[in-house]
């Protein structure tokens, strides 16, 4: 037996949390039943549909680096009809998902895969993985104060894990930075700049865990192996 969000998120459908959100909206069913639960257990022949449509078979787990132009939308519906990185995509790749987001104005490293159980797992904090980042900053840079920063922070109610900041570049106006963390709220780095006096005016992720974005051209992706610690943590992980 096996919790059915699971279950679909290993189809490739979507994520885990996606596939909650569709069990609530009544788009779900299970052996001709509509499900609302996204707690229960399923038995792997039970037959699934999504909107009449039945989900396919757990997919073998494969994973890219696409590197993200500014501009995009991390998302693959977006109401504003702005473009996205899977309308982007090649026409043949297979549906795949996000590892976590990059907002509209950040570029660089985004992994793809087409497994939704492999994503949470990258996503997961619980699995350190370090983000870097080169950051350019505008407005006057106190390095001592942002490495300070590796310490963790709170801002504004929201505690912040341990960011490690290195100067590499200092302008009269615009600064480069190197930022690294393991956690990845939302617009984190922009916001710890911010409250410190710094306005973030480029943000070029450039390592996620392993994976690195090297020398490939903007708008492009590769397929890249699944490292070997990843891939035998991930599953190791408990059924259900």
């Amino acid at each position: 037996m096996i919790h059915i969000t699971k279950r679909i998120s290993q189809s490739g459908f979507c994520s885990r949390r996606e596939a909650k959100q569709l069990i609530f909206n009544g788009k779900v069913t299970v052996n001709g039943e509509i499900v609302t639960n996204p707690a229960i257990k399923i038995a792997l022949n039970d037959k699934i549909l999504i909107n009449n449509k039945p989900i396919s078979t757990p997919v073998v787990p494969r994973l890219w680096i696409y590197n993200k132009p500014k501009g995009l939308i991390t998302t693959h519906h977006d109401p504003q009809k702005r473009k996205t990185v899977f309308s982007s995509l090649p026409k043949n790749m297979p549906r795949v998902i996000s590892v976590g987001r990059l907002d509209i104005n950040s570029e660089g490293l985004l992994l793809l895969t087409n497994e939704g159980e492999l994503a949470n797992f990258l996503e997961s904090p619980k699995n350190s993985l370090i983000r870097r980042y080169k950051v350019r900053v505008f407005g006057n840079v106190d390095i001592k104060k942002l490495q300070n920063l590796s310490k963790g922070c709170i801002i504004n109610g929201f505690r912040y894990k341990n960011i490690d900041v290195k100067l590499l570049e200092l302008g009269k106006s615009n600064s480069w930075l190197e930022v690294t963390l393991c956690e990845g709220k939302n617009r984190e780095i922009r916001k710890v700049m911010e409250h410190h006096g710094l306005q973030v005016n480029k943000l070029i992720r450039v390592q996620y865990g392993p994976y690195v974005l090297e020398d490939l051209a903007k708008g492009n992706l590769k397929e890249v192996q699944i490292e070997k610690n990843i891939y035998e943590n991930y599953r190791r992980k408990p059924q259900g």
